[in-house]
């Protein structure tokens, strides 16, 4: 008898500890080892915000793209992007729909403490976009008593929230939802100029030079466009191995050739989490 129940003892114990590590596997179970395991990143974003995502022909294009599909090569997984409109983006991911967000979004205080931000890649200093024969608008505060469009719930829509206060007769705003309506309607002239992050209207100008133009300078406070995940334990693993692969393709200079691809100039982007001014 006391040989069974010994036996009984032993059995439970074993039991108990190999509950006890299917418990811990399945805590080891994080963001990036789910990712891992599918071998598959999933990225929000929105493909109507050119030169990082857009729709050519029917297809994805844009910087985005490129850089994860480098990004997929360091990690080892292949990437797939799911399309939202903005508004939509940041809820899918605190839902849980996807992994991150490639937006990018632009990198600010209030923002870092909801959400984790991967290291910087692009310049996203707000600047205004007008139409190339508008001489009224020689500098950003040109735009003092007329209409201005910006993205809704956009880091550029605050920025410009904050300057136009400092004007002499505050512009109207109009929020979009989509860039590409915005510029319709500059090129249109039912509006005078758009805020946007440098990098966008750089791209946007220079696609059409004979419609639109950039005011210099920018009115903005120096930030930065970057990726988002959730501000969690669980994404700590992914996104210090995502920063790892940017780290890399900056210094081997990826990086770098995929910005003057899709931007016509490279950009000085820290390799450390920069201060937040903003």
């Amino acid at each position: 008898m006391k040989i069974l129940a010994g036996w009984k003892r032993s059995f439970m114990t074993l039991a108990l500890c190999a509950a006890s590590a299917v418990s811990l596997g399945a805590h080891a179970e994080d963001q990036l080892a789910k990712v891992k395991q599918a071998g598959e990143l999933v990225v929000g974003t929105e493909m109507q915000f050119a030169p990082f995502d857009f729709l050519e022909n029917g297809q994805q294009a844009g910087f985005n793209k490129d850089l994860f599909a480098e990004v997929g090569k360091e990690l080892g997984v292949k990437v797939r992007f799911i399309d939202l409109p903005w508004p939509s983006v940041l809820p899918g991911l605190e839902a849980g729909k996807f992994d991150m967000v490639g937006g990018p979004l632009t990198m600010t205080k209030a923002r870092a403490e909801r959400y984790a931000f991967s290291l910087p890649i692009a310049d996203a200093t707000d600047a205004l976009l007008k139409r190339s024969n508008d001489t009224s608008i020689k500098m950003s505060g040109d735009i003092s008593g007329k209409v201005v469009g910006a993205g809704k719930s956009s880091a550029q829509l605050e920025q410009l929230k904050t300057y136009i206060a400092t004007l002499p007769k505050p512009p109207e705003v109009r929020e979009y939802v989509d860039n590409n309506q915005a510029y319709a309607d500059l090129a249109a002239g039912r509006i005078s100029a758009v805020a946007n992050s440098l990098t966008n209207i750089a791209y946007v100008a220079k696609q059409r030079p004979d419609t639109f133009a950039v005011v210099q300078p920018a009115f903005g406070a120096k930030v930065y466009f970057a990726y988002c995940m959730r501000k969690d334990a669980d994404s700590k693993p992914l996104l210090d191995a995502f920063n790892a692969a940017l780290v890399k393709l900056n210094k081997d200079g990826r990086l770098a050739a995929l910005q003057k691809k899709w931007f016509g100039t490279a950009m000085d982007v820290p390799t450390t989490e920069p201060v937040l001014n903003y």
